[in-house]
């Protein structure tokens, strides 16, 4: 790889004219390079053009731009290794959130009204180092009057201005300085906020999501709360929960700010999206990954920081029920390491689900490993020691061996640097002991890893009492002897999911999660085929049959989608919610195809289900009222 320079800090003049979705921007960058490096290289967004690049002593600076949108610029002398050099960008450019940005497929800035969003990943000022170089920001934004902005560090009083194109404007400034990612700005027209408890966490919504506002506010603040007494205390003690306009990504972080889409925030997927979030200050923010081969330890934690949080609310079971879908992308891409995710694109699927999914049952798996206790030593042994700097894999094994007093090498060996995960099957025979001592089973753990080994519950049902044994599984094939005073009826292993392994359900929820995103990317026709897959492993999944149903009909292949949604109707109603909306779809079908009788009797077997899950009931009662229309634009 070819050196790269680092980022120290940034002084960042910007000026936004949402009338004319324009930015206009300096950035004094100071930075260090290495020996050897003859051209520095930045990452910027391609809608912005650099006007100008001057050196410390004024000196003009040649730039040019490259096929990924990135700018070279040559030094006016060779660099010297260790030297602290300051050079200023001057830049301006229309972002609508239309135009082609730095990831492909993503809005990540607009300037816009009623909200103008520029998220770190946005490249929105020259960068380096995405997601593992910390920096410093001073931050001075010009919006126009009524606008109020977001970011992060201590802002002062907002200063009146007159903007470039004659009219009042605010000027809002900011300075994070610990080393960190203080590089997201978000400016809105923002109702009062909205706080609960002592105030220090504040919620900023527009008018149209106000409604919403104090009961979110409730829920960041006692989400905070909990990540505070689990993990201890952040960077900072008071937290912004900003809007985010719904055409960007369902969520963005940045030292002291959580934004959310507005769509999630009266929404109960927008509990735990917003826990994520607000790990992030502690995983993330506190401490970040090295390289992208370390993100799953921030990403994966801030993952679990989320099911810690829904065990906390709703008990053991709802983190075992959330855990199923976390397995499911943890497998999903497991095709490479973790420890080489750095090969991917960090907006990827791949990247996502490796570093988030899986990320997250490897702390769920060394849980259940060293127990509650120890495992929060861990978190907050590892928060503690590498408080503003960026963490590497063996950091986080050496303080986790540290506080277990066990060697773990084979532990992140199996999960971080191996792909895949066990399937488990048990064979048994019980024998009678005599002098009514009981019985014994002899028995055999299988599973296809050849390598794996790790400490796995096994759970005896006796006629008795039921008893927990924990067995060292060590590559293909494990005996083991148990005795118990009560004949087993019941042999389980590993029964309270604390292990990542593969199962014929695991591999329906797989193959529907892979489907799910290909259609978010646009490929049908790959989502069929995953969707089918599903179908092979199970073929009554009546999730499976559903989501077929779904591709079918956006492509209005009407009778071939009846049909799926009838299978999803006879099948094994998993989830329950398949059922009222597989008649709402039937109905809507009815009504295209002008059998509007039959479309009503669809809508009534809809509402008898009670189910109102995501609003069913509700529109199926809008369209016994009036005719489903198939959209213009469909």
């Amino acid at each position: 790889m070819r050196p790269a320079l680092k980022i120290a800090g940034y002084v960042i003049d910007a000026e936004i004219d949402t009338t004319a979705h324009h930015l206009t921007a300096t950035a004094l960058v100071s930075f260090t390079a290495p020996p050897n490096l003859d051209v520095a290289t930045f990452g910027f967004h391609p809608a912005l053009k650099v006007t100008k690049i001057t050196d410390e002593s004024g000196k003009l600076l040649d730039g040019e731009r490259t096929a990924d949108g990135s700018i070279r610029v040559t030094p006016s002398a060779p660099f010297v290794a260790g030297q602290t050099y300051r050079w200023t960008f001057a830049y301006e450019g229309t972002i609508t959130g239309n135009e082609d940005g730095p990831v492909q497929g993503l809005k990540l800035a607009a300037v816009q009204d009623p909200i103008t969003y520029l998220l770190y990943p946005a490249r929105w000022f020259p960068m380096s180092g995405f997601m593992t170089d910390r920096f410093t920001a001073e931050m001075h934004i010009r919006v126009p009057q009524g606008m109020r902005v977001l970011a992060s560090g201590p802002s002062g009083e907002p200063k009146p201005v007159n903007l470039s194109n004659g009219k009042p404007g605010t000027e809002y400034d900011f300075n994070w300085t610990k080393p960190g990612f203080p590089g997201t700005v978000i400016a809105g027209r923002f109702v009062d906020p909205f706080s609960a408890g002592a105030g220090n966490v504040k919620v900023y919504l527009t008018i149209s999501h106000q409604a919403s506002g104090n009961q979110f506010a409730q829920t960041a603040t006692h989400e905070f709360d909990f990540f505070t007494d689990t993990f201890g205390l952040p960077e900072t003690t008071y937290l912004n929960v900003v809007e985010l306009p719904d055409d960007t990504l369902p969520a963005a972080w940045a030292p002291g700010l959580a934004a959310i889409q507005g769509a999630h925030v009266g929404d109960k997927s927008g509990i735990r999206l917003l826990a994520n979030t607000v790990a992030h200050q502690w995983w993330g923010s506190l401490t970040s990954p090295s390289t992208l081969n370390d993100a799953w330890i921030t990403n994966g934690m801030s993952r679990y920081g989320e099911l810690m949080y829904v065990e906390d609310q709703s008990g053991k079971s709802a983190l075992r029920a959330a855990l199923d879908d976390v397995s499911a992308g943890a497998l999903a891409y497991d095709t490479i390491p973790l420890s080489s995710a750095g090969r991917l694109d960090p907006f990827s699927p791949q990247f996502q689900s490796m570093t988030l999914e899986k990320g997250a049952m490897i702390f769920h798996m060394l849980r259940g490993e060293v127990g509650d206790k120890v495992f929060l030593n861990i978190l907050k042994g590892t928060l503690s020691q590498f408080t503003d700097k960026s963490i590497r894999t063996e950091d986080l094994e050496k303080i986790a061996e540290e506080q277990s007093q066990r060697q773990l090498l084979p532990f992140f060996s199996q999960w971080v640097d191996g792909t895949g995960a066990p399937t488990f099957t048990d064979k048994y025979s019980v024998y009678r002991l005599g002098n009514n001592k009981g019985f014994r089973t002899i028995g055999e753990i299988d599973q296809d890893l050849d390598l794996f080994r790790m400490p796995v519950e096994l759970r005896i049902e006796t006629e008795g009492k039921t008893e927990d044994r924990k067995i060292d599984v060590v590559g293909t094939s494990t005996q083991y002897v148990v005795d118990t005073f009560g004949r087993p009826r019941r042999i389980s292993i590993d029964p309270d999911d604390w292990v990542l392994k593969s199962t014929p359900d695991l591999e329906v929820r797989v193959h529907i999660l892979k489907g799910q995103q290909l259609v978010a990317q646009g490929d049908l026709i790959g989502a069929l085929a995953e969707y089918r897959k599903a179908l092979d492993a199970n073929p009554l999944s009546s999730l499976a049959s559903y989501r077929i149903g779904e591709v079918l009909f956006t492509q209005r292949n009407y009778q071939a989608s009846v049909n799926s949604f009838r299978d999803a109707l006879r099948g094994d109603d998993e989830p329950p919610w398949t059922e009222v909306w597989s008649h709402i779809a039937i109905g809507k079908i009815f009504d295209i195809t002008g059998q509007r009788d039959r479309a009503v009797n669809e809508y009534r077997l809809a509402i008898q289900t009670g189910d109102n899950t995501a609003g069913a009931v509700n529109e199926a009662r809008e369209y016994l009222q009036k005719p489903y229309k198939r959209p213009d634009n469909n």
